[in-house]
């Protein structure tokens, strides 16, 4: 069994994590290298966000969604 653990944590120090060590090491070197994750996911959101209200409008301006103002049946 102590095999198995030693295995997995064999696979996270030479395999899952090395992206991360080698961000540790270049954040020394350069700022913005190291923060370049942080700007492609910002990118990427600011993307998505602008596509999701550009399909909202869409569907507002085709009058596609029900806006009638009613309750649940149960109350």
């Amino acid at each position: 069994m102590k095999d198995f653990f030693a295995g997995i944590q064999e696979l996270f120090e030479t395999v899952l994590f090395v992206p991360y060590n080698v961000l540790r090491e270049v954040e020394l070197e350069n700022w913005w290298l190291a923060n370049l994750v942080t700007w492609v996911f910002l990118v990427i959101l600011v993307v998505s966000f602008t596509y999701w209200m550009l399909q909202l409008k869409s569907f507002n301006d085709n009058n596609e969604e029900d806006k009638s103002i009613s309750s649940h049946s149960y109350l």
